[in-house]
């Protein structure tokens, strides 16, 4: 089965951050391909989804949250994992980001944790 990348939090922050934004682009992309690996569900290419948020000025990326939050509620259940549905939190502080910044950064941070814990529940116990 597939599995993802463990991300160090600060990293993917900070690397956002100085790249403005390009990295970001790349987190999106890869967190993107690797939902889609677990869950199957491929209806729209991870380069779509990242042109898509580039063409809509990044307001393709609110329903990006939406769909990508349920998608790994999706794969922590198909992975027995406990279950963490923050697509509704995500969406908000998305929202909210267009007033107040940077709030993408903070869904980043919640979605990136999460993944790590649905990763790091992958590695060989011994």
């Amino acid at each position: 089965m597939a599995r993802g990348t463990v991300r160090s939090i600060p990293a993917v922050i900070v690397l956002t951050i100085i790249t403005c934004g390009l990295y970001g682009l790349v987190w999106y992309y890869e967190v993107s391909r690797e939902l889609q690996e677990v869950t199957g569900q491929t209806d729209t290419s991870p380069g779509l989804e990242v042109l898509l948020i580039v063409l809509t000025c990044g307001l393709y990326v609110v329903y990006w949250w939406f769909k990508y939050g349920k998608m790994l509620a999706e794969a922590q259940s198909i992975k027995l994992r406990p279950v963490t549905d923050n697509s509704i939190l995500l969406v908000a502080l998305s929202v909210a980001g267009f007033w107040y910044g940077w709030l993408d950064l903070v869904n980043m941070a919640i979605m990136q944790s999460d993944l790590n814990r649905l990763w790091e529940g992958d590695a060989p116990q011994f």
